[in-house]
């Protein structure tokens, strides 16, 4: 989850539930259910019919005497008590305290929440902090009821919030490995380590069946085909849980599972994430829920509901699909659980009211910074009756029953548990080895020209490329922060980048291994390594607009091209949350790999690159494509199964060391023009990024757009000059000699409600080199004429080491609060300043790693 975004910010999915009773469901399973929903033709609404949905056997019947304790607890519990366990708050937001008065029931910890606001928080923090929450829903001081606390958590790819921990390959790379059987492995060490921890509910597997490459949650789905999907989501499931039956289901050493996000995350329109799904409700069926039915046969014990919407209706408040489908139908015995906020983006609802969720189905509300009043107008509504109460205590039941099958009832607090601070198995070798394992069985490798591949480890190898060692870019998002970014090599002591894997087998073998990230050796070597991807993102800030790797402008091209022009053979190993199109870069290399975003084990790929001392190759390539790769950077959904399939490399290709893998030049045309595509950087090494022109206006109005390292205003008022970073001409300094403005303009307008609604923030990578008091700065953000937002931010310039870099933080959500149409920004970004006021720009983009953050005016 994250700390202020959709959850899945991490954030997960999480809604409410109905009734689930065998007979009602088979009852209603004949009544066909019409979505109240505006689909885009408005005179045919999308019928759900649940009679066509598949009815997995959920495998844990009612136990007689747990209903039993459960009928008595749920008896004795007060008003205030129920609506306690259907509200969920994050930890950034929600103390002990807070749980003791309110009798919360769950709290969670998004991507961007850690004990103390500190991401590198330590394990025994987590712990000391899991202990504190318990103890608060255990005390009974003034009455309340002794109900255990239950901590959910983005244990994404591993547990994935805590340093030190294995991190094993994102889905996206699982995917490839074809080894269902590796990923119940996996899934049972993750539950181990969250354990260690004391939180004992993880928000995975994600089960999602992604269509389209661009969306930025791409790499979250094990595969675009269903049935791989389906044959990875009950196993998953059973290593986090225990398997239903056995004596070790749902103990000490397991965590309850959320799968999620029901339903049709992975095929919104135009890959956007939290969009709108438009498919026909038999695609929604037999592509999107395949999951849900052995995810469901394997008892797992939440769902969580997801921030797109079908047709128009938003998820969390879509009774047809929630409680008809998946409740009665699917025979879904656990509890919905929303995401973050989602509830919110009800139709008529808001962050702090919305009992048409729970009347749709959810169970519990993740309510993450917004809990209290959710938990005000909850109780008000369930006192009211607008919430019937057969429905909150539907919901209640639920999320209790999930509670006692886990034992929670009889349990000491998280540290006196079998695992509890057991933090020698937070990356424990035995640990790792499967990480390395699974790393190993998911590269894939596309080309080998000439067998250049496997490489004798007893030469001369340069390791070069901004991914070659760069933990966080090997890990991506959801890793000890929500984006993964914001991290230092320090907070891995039980990982190896690809350079640490590749340096240690090459010199183990008497060859010499030199790290030069932008290739310029000191020794020629005999071959080269080049490692780059994409930077770390989640959710969706990894939104593309098409399937241009950096919009067609990374500069690892470039470097490739070099070496191969000094006459060195180059291996290409690409990081990356999904595919994207390559076809300039694999032309220019000798070979090239897809290592996906492999986690803490990059010698994982230093195995299979080189050979055994002796000679021999030392691990083959195992892993095949579980999305197709495109052709054209506009291939953005064309996936196995569907008419007109063509792909550059098919849906299951992945060469081994037995294959030919010479390859013909392929196409260098991306189909597209690469100058359209948006990225979420505005503004880099002084110039203004495809789609935004930078342009400067004077003291007399008149305007210019900048297209030279230099200028001026024709009235001189502001001055631009090109000055140096760590790299020539980096950035450019603005001196202002009278009142002026700096602006990026969009040439399309910008819609950034998702990334407001998450807190996101506009980020200026900015130097003050000269503020005289009482100088005058502003922000300044357009939406067309009459519209537009503004905010001072003088004096937060003036707290920043003046002739140094930092990065200065503006949350999207205050430009709204002062004006600004989000939705429609025509002019995202623009600061004016006064005589006197001098200062350089590196970069302005939007994200949330920052050195200082402006506060949002008092309204």
């Amino acid at each position: 989850m994250k700390p202020s975004l959709p959850h899945s910010r991490p954030r997960t999915d999480r809604r409410r539930l109905r009734p689930l009773l065998l007979g009602v469901a088979l009852a209603l399973a004949c009544a066909p259910v019409v979505a109240a929903s505006a689909s885009k033709d408005a005179a045919a609404p999308v019928r759900i019919d649940p009679a066509h949905w598949p009815q997995p056997a959920w495998p844990l019947a009612l136990d007689p005497a747990m209903e039993k304790r459960i009928d008595a607890l749920v008896a004795a519990m007060t008003l205030e008590e129920k609506v306690g366990q259907v509200v969920q708050g994050d930890i950034a937001s929600v103390t002990p305290e807070d749980v003791r008065r309110y009798r919360l029931g769950s709290i969670l910890a998004g991507g961007g929440s850690d004990p103390g606001g500190r991401y590198n928080a330590s394990p025994a923090e987590w712990l000391a902090l899991a202990d504190a929450f318990w103890e608060a829903s255990m005390d009974t001081r003034g009455g309340g009821k002794a109900i255990p606390i239950i901590w959910g958590i983005d244990a994404m790819h591993g547990q994935s919030n805590v340093v030190g921990a294995t991190l094993f390959p994102h889905n996206v790379g699982l995917g490839a490995t074809r080894n269902p059987e590796l990923l119940r492995e996996i899934a049972r060490i993750t539950a181990a380590e969250t354990r260690t921890t004391g939180m004992e509910w993880t928000f995975a597997p994600t089960v999602a069946v992604p269509q389209d490459d661009r969306w930025g949650r791409a790499y979250e789905g094990y595969s675009e085909d269903p049935a791989l999907v389906a044959s990875y989501a009950g196993v998953f499931v059973e290593g986090l849980q225990g398997k239903v039956g056995a004596a070790d289901f749902l103990d000490d050493h397991h965590v309850m599972t959320t799968v999620k996000h029901f339903l049709g995350d992975g095929g919104t329109d135009n890959g956007k994430d939290q969009g709108d799904t438009t498919v026909g409700e038999a695609q929604l069926r037999d592509i999107h829920a395949a999951g849900y039915v052995p995810a469901i046969a394997a008892g797992a014990q939440s769902v969580m509901a997801s921030f797109n919407s079908f047709h128009g209706e938003k998820m969390h408040g879509h009774k047809p699909l929630l409680t008809d489908v998946l409740k009665q139908r699917m025979q879904f015995g656990g509890f919905v659980v929303g995401d973050w906020n989602g509830h919110g983006q009800v139709k008529g609802c808001s962050n702090t009211d919305c009992a048409q969720t729970y009347i749709a189905g959810l169970d519990m509300a993740m309510a993450p910074d917004s809990w209290k009043g959710m938990y005000e107008s909850t109780l008000a509504h369930a006192k009211d009756g607008t919430l019937p109460m057969a429905r909150l205590d539907d919901a209640v039941r639920r999320i209790l029953r999930a509670k006692f099958r886990m034992g929670l009832f009889e349990k000491p607090k998280p540290s006196a548990r079998a695992l509890g601070g057991r933090f020698e198995l937070l990356g424990a070798p035995e640990h790792r080895a499967v990480a390395r394992r699974a790393v190993r069985e998911s590269v894939v490798l596309l080309k080998n020209h000439g067998g250049v591949l496997p490489l004798a480890p007893k030469q001369r190898v340069l390791v070069a490329g901004g991914g070659a060692d760069n933990m966080a870019q090997q890990a991506g998002g959801w890793t000890l922060t929500w984006q993964g970014d914001g991290t230092k090599r320090a907070d891995f002591p039980n990982a190896d980048t690809l350079w640490d894997g590749l340096k240690a087998q090459v010199e183990a073998a008497g060859g010499k291994a030199e790290l030069a990230v932008d290739g310029r050796y000191q020794a020629r070597p005999d071959v080269a390594v080049v490692v780059f991807g994409e930077e770390p993102y989640a959710e969706f800030q990894g939104d593309l607009p098409d399937l241009m790797f950096k919009g067609g402008k990374s500069g690892d091209l470039e470097l490739i091209r070099k070496l191969k022009a000094d006459g060195i053979p180059v291996v290409a190993v690409f990081l990356s949350g999904r595919p994207l199109w390559m076809n300039r870069e694999i032309n220019a290399a000798d070979a090239f790999v897809a290592a996906w975003l492999p986690g803490s084990e990059g010698a994982g790929v230093a195995d299979v690159l080189l050979r055994r001392p002796d000679g021999g190759v030392q691990y083959d390539f195992h892993g095949k494509l579980s999305f197709s790769w495109p052709r054209r950077a506009d291939q953005y959904a064309n996936n196995v199964g569907q008419k007109d399939y063509d792909p550059q490399f098919a849906y299951g290709y992945g060469l081994t060391y037995a294959d030919n893998g010479d390859l013909a030049a392929l196409s260098e045309d991306p189909g597209i023009d690469p100058d359209a595509s948006r990225t979420s950087v505005w503004f880099d090494r002084g110039v203004a990024t495809t789609g935004l022109v930078l342009r400067l206006t004077g003291a007399d109005g008149e305007a210019m757009d900048i297209v030279h390292p230099n200028a001026a205003t024709t009235d001189g008022s502001v001055v631009m000059t090109a000055v140096n970073t760590e790299v020539q001409e980096g950035a450019r300094q603005f001196a202002f000699n009278g009142p002026g403005r700096l602006e990026l303009r969009a040439n399309m307008p910008l819609d950034l409600v998702r990334e407001t609604n998450g807190d996101v923030l506009a980020i200026a990578n900015v130097r003050v080199d000269a503020l005289p008091a009482g100088a005058k700065v502003d922000y300044l953000a357009t939406c067309g004429t009459g519209c537009s937002g503004e905010l001072a931010i003088g004096n937060a310039l003036a707290k920043l080491p003046q002739g140094q870099w930092a990065r200065l933080g503006v949350p999207l959500k205050c430009l709204r609060d002062t004006g600004a149409d989000t939705a429609r920004l025509d002019m995202p970004f623009a600061l004016r300043g006064s005589a006197g006021l001098r200062l350089s720009l590196a970069r302005v983009s939007i994200g949330t790693d920052y050195d200082r953050k402006i506060e949002c005016p008092t309204p």
